[in-house]
């Protein structure tokens, strides 16, 4: 009895966690296009940087796209760890952008 409860927990906390997992992605990359604009309206981000930015985040919606069509929509560890880091190394990008002291 215990062993099944035990397989039956297991089996419900991956299927919980990997949608967990995405909508984290997709979160990042949702707080990203906020500051992007955010930056757009404040005038810290030029037209041009602003353009940068969001191609660097097309970049990794595309990314993301590729890797979940090779594997049937689902990301393993490797391919969801290359995705923050892109994510993270797009995060210093605006950041560094948004303070540099350029006003259109």
């Amino acid at each position: 009895m215990n062993k099944i409860f035990v397989a039956i927990t297991a089996v419900a906390a991956v299927g919980i966690a990997a949608p967990a997992v995405s909508q984290s992605v997709n979160r990042q990359q949702q707080r990203q296009e906020q500051r992007i604009r955010q930056g757009e309206r404040s005038g810290q981000l030029t037209p041009s940087e602003a353009g940068r930015v969001q191609m660097l985040e097309e970049r990794v919606r595309q990314t993301e796209m590729r890797m979940r069509d090779r594997t049937g929509g689902r990301l393993n560890s490797r391919e969801r760890s290359r995705l923050e880091q892109m994510i993270r190394r797009d995060n210093a990008e605006i950041y560094r952008l948004k303070h540099n002291n350029r006003r259109y």
